[in-house]
């Protein structure tokens, strides 16, 4: 009993904090009733599926009452130790037979808040006040409205524009571009409109927590866009909080919103709408504004909001930051573009598990316990979706870098204070920290220089985004970059080629949205018609590292080593947008249509520390890694800190070691194929499916595939994708994907190594036809050709052969060089013993 006094002192406590009047005063009645006698009848009883044949009485712990007096909310008491969630059902009994449709179930420290007309309770940090049920009590939400809207790629465009499909801008294919550059009027891509019918199958599921993992570049904000019109337009939320946890971010998503809902829905920041953000049903803010001064506690009722929307979820309610986010009830969103099927376990206290453990707490928030998100869109499926662009790595490592990143280290060797000789190895993660080299940085600069991507229109150096170690080391790297800009460009710059863009420097979020925007120190003076910002590169250590949005981005450097894989997917993802230049050309038609096609088709991404090479070879995606600690000594095992040698300056020279290009292709990285890697561990897993491989049942094997593993909600895995995923360049089976994950095949071959397999067969099967001089050569090509080219297929069969004449893939002088006899012979055998189906 003591136990329980103490948590209805405490439930007082919160109740009077909250605006609830305990007690009659000469102002205001009171409106909490304590141990509210009421009679349970058979007819509620017999609501809940329950059969008693006589009136039970029972005390209500609390009874809320509205500003009329009638009954409003049931709240029953628990001791603080036990759960209260125990007390469900008995409150859920007083609440029907009270008229209530709200239940709070409390223990003093732990509370839930439960409308019984819209699922089930869910946590609360603190109680709603009068005024919030007040307005919460005429919001009656519908999920069957929402689980039948229609959302097609339109869907946000209907808000722009209802009649966009009218005009004749839009319905003349040849102006189509046009009117959508004009009027900024969004088609939603297929992803996107999956990623919105995900959410209205999660509903129909009783879910009410999503997690969108998708990556950067491919639409999240247009996506949440459509998922706020979704719950607004069909009575399902009546205001919508996004929080985001950088403020450049704030006025991005603010933008954005404007552009996509303002015409049926209002937007604000809440900093700069303290008084009036009630007029809004878009609230944007920051989760630290928030937090100040627990502004949240003081300024809201958890009922505020019916939808809250998490940008960049796993930061975003980390620490204190949940507190803001759990405070408000109804649905929740997040959104991130980090994916977590590389984190595997690792040892506590590293970087890598604390990376894994957010992630997997990120996960959970949002009711996907399974590890799985409610829709999933990588990198390279915007990459092969031609949504999005792959990089083409240079590896520039230096004589001095190439010592630090060995497994012997850099061993430098000075005189401590005491006159010593001291010897210290340093590593990778020293420099710049306790390894300093001016002139490994000049390096740096200038193979940037001397190699960067140039702006197509105007061939100034790319916009370029610069990661540096420290705010110190963005500084130098700054200077020495604006030395050689004046070098080589004299007159045109004038240190303002390239900014630090750091917490340090005042201003720096206004710069990242003026280089966004093209005008960071104003336009370029290259060209009087073509805005691109006059300012080329932007060098920082973490402010643009994730959700910044800069599509003509061409080069990134990363003159820092990475062991996050988490920063590495974020920092590659800045590069991956596409965009067309000519966007950006202004007075001139011509000109405009001239450059029409010119579309950004990839980014390089300058990596001096070889840490392109250490994700995709080095990096142990399975298996415990021992990943560096920051410190201020060495840290590995193989070296014993010297602490008489703190920092180092080498004040020699340095020079390029190695510089290579390679351009990722469209398998992408290591990083980015896990994909597969996750789908072939459920397989694996799987009983039913190891057992019908192991007996050869393909058919049962191949059904159960198709209908438990395919096109589910968790990511929307299919063949397509497993065909992407492996980069395979032809039609493939469920039976080939088995028979690999199994270890039955040593791989799934591609296009040509199957065309080769079915050349030799048709050579085995005809050897009594061959003469010496038959022209073997000629008869691949034609061969390969047929299956391959519907084109070549087409004239063949029809006999139409002066087709050829105009076809590059195969010519007439082609087909004229195919021995006589073979030129029908060939065809006639692929149609009786070639399955074509493979090769589309």
């Amino acid at each position: 009993m003591a136990k329980e006094a103490k948590a209805r002192i405490k439930i007082n406590k919160l109740l009077e904090d909250s605006g609830w009047q305990l007690l009659d005063s000469p102002e205001k009645k009171a409106n909490v009733l304590f141990e509210n006698n009421v009679k349970i009848t058979k007819e509620s009883f017999d609501a809940l599926g329950e059969n008693f044949e006589r009136t039970v009485n029972g005390f209500i712990d609390f009874l809320l009452l509205d500003d009329k007096g009638f009954p409003l909310v049931v709240l029953e008491a628990k001791s603080d130790d036990k759960n209260p969630l125990i007390g469900k059902e008995q409150a859920r009994r007083y609440a029907k037979s009270m008229n209530c449709r709200f239940i709070i179930l409390s223990n003093g420290d732990l509370h839930y808040f439960w409308d019984m007309e819209n699922g089930n309770p869910t946590i609360i940090t603190t109680l709603p006040t009068p005024e919030s049920f007040k307005q919460y009590k005429s919001f009656v939400p519908n999920k069957q409205r929402l689980i039948d809207e229609i959302c097609g790629n339109d869907y946000i465009a209907l808000t722009q524009d209802p009649s966009y499909n009218l005009n004749p801008e839009y319905i003349n294919p040849l102006t189509r571009g046009e009117y959508f550059e004009r009027t900024g009027v969004r088609i939603m891509r297929p992803y996107q409109v999956k990623a919105l019918q995900s959410i209205q199958r999660a509903v129909k599921d009783g879910a009410i927590r999503f997690l969108f993992e998708m990556a950067t570049g491919t639409g999240k904000t247009l996506t949440s866009a459509a998922v706020i019109k979704l719950f607004l337009r069909t009575g399902n939320a009546r205001r919508v909080l996004f929080l985001v946890d950088r403020l450049e971010l704030e006025d991005q998503a603010q933008k954005d919103m404007v552009a996509y809902l303002s015409k049926d829905y209002k937007s604000v920041i809440y900093k700069e709408n303290k008084e009036d953000w009630r007029k809004a049903e878009i609230v944007i803010t920051t989760v630290q504004s928030l937090l100040f001064n627990n502004k949240y506690k003081k300024f809201f009722s958890p009922t505020d909001f019916d939808l809250v929307i998490s940008d960049e979820a796993h930061r975003s309610i980390g620490g204190n930051a949940r507190s803001v986010f759990e405070y408000f009830v109804g649905y929740k969103l997040g959104l991130t573009a980090t994916p977590k099927d590389y984190l595997k376990k690792a040892n506590e206290g590293e970087q890598r598990e604390y990376e894994r453990r957010l992630l997997l707490d990120t996960y959970r928030t949002f009711g996907c316990e399974s590890g799985e998100p409610t829709f999933r869109y990588s990198l390279l499926d915007g990459v092969r979706d031609n949504f999005l662009v792959n990089p083409t790595v240079i590896d520039a490592r230096t004589e001095i870098t190439t010592q630090l990143l060995s497994d012997e280290g850099y061993s430098a060797v000075d005189i401590t204070d005491d006159g010593e000789d001291a010897e210290e190895i340093f590593r990778g993660r020293d420099f710049e920290k306790r390894f300093f080299s001016d002139s490994t940085n000049r390096v740096f600069c200038e193979t940037f220089m001397n190699n960067a991507m140039h702006d197509p229109i105007t061939n100034e150096i790319g916009k370029t985004i610069v990661f540096a170690v420290s705010q110190n080391h963005a500084a130098k790297l700054t200077q020495i970059l604006n030395e050689i800009a004046h070098r080589m460009y004299p007159g045109l710059y004038n240190s303002d080629f390239a900014v630090q863009v750091t917490s340090l420097i005042s201003d720096a979020k206004s710069m990242t949205i003026d280089f966004r925007n093209n005008k960071l120190n104003g336009y370029s003076r290259a060209s009087d018609i073509y805005r691109t910002s006059k300012t080329r590169v932007c060098v920082t250590v973490g402010m643009m590292t994730t959700g910044y949005d800069c599509s003509d981005v061409l080069n990134l450097c990363l003159m820092r080593p990475i062991f996050s894989p988490t920063d590495f997917v974020q920092i590659k993802g800045r590069g991956t947008r596409k965009f067309n230049f000519s966007q950006c050309i202004v007075g001139d038609k011509e000109l405009k249509a001239q450059y029409a096609k010119c579309e950004k088709t990839h980014f390089k991404l300058f990596d001096f520390f070889a840490n392109c090479e250490y994700f995709e070879e080095k990096f142990n995606y399975d298996e415990v890694l021992k990943l560096p600690q920051i410190s201020h000594v060495a840290d590995s095992p193989d070296s014993t800190p010297n602490p008489g040698l703190d920092k180092y300056e080498h004040t020699g020279t340095d020079s390029v070691s190695l510089l290579t290009e390679t351009k990722i292709g469209l398998e992408g990285m290591r990083i980015d194929r896990m994909f597969f890697k996750k789908f072939e561990e459920n397989i694996k897993d799987d009983e039913f499916v190891k057992s019908a491989v192991d007996a050869r049942n393909w058919d049962a094997a191949e059904n159960y595939v198709r209908k438990e593993k395919f096109d589910k909600p968790d990511d929307y895995i299919n063949l397509e994708k497993i065909k992407r995923s492996l980069s395979i360049d032809r039609r493939i089976s469920v039976r080939e994907v088995l028979e690999y994950i199994f270890g039955l095949i040593p791989k799934i071959k591609m296009k040509d190594e199957i065309l080769e397999d079915e050349f030799e067969q048709f050579i085995d099967d005809n050897k009594s036809r061959f003469t010496e001089d038959v022209d073997i050569a000629a008869m691949r090509y034609y061969f390969k050709a047929y299956i391959c080219d519907s084109k070549v297929r087409e004239a063949i069969d029809k006999k139409q052969y002066g087709e050829l004449n105009v076809l590059s893939s195969f010519t007439m002088a082609d087909f004229k060089a195919v021995p006589n006899g073979w030129k029908q012979w060939i065809p006639e055998y692929i149609k009786n013993y070639v399955s074509m189906n493979r090769f589309m």
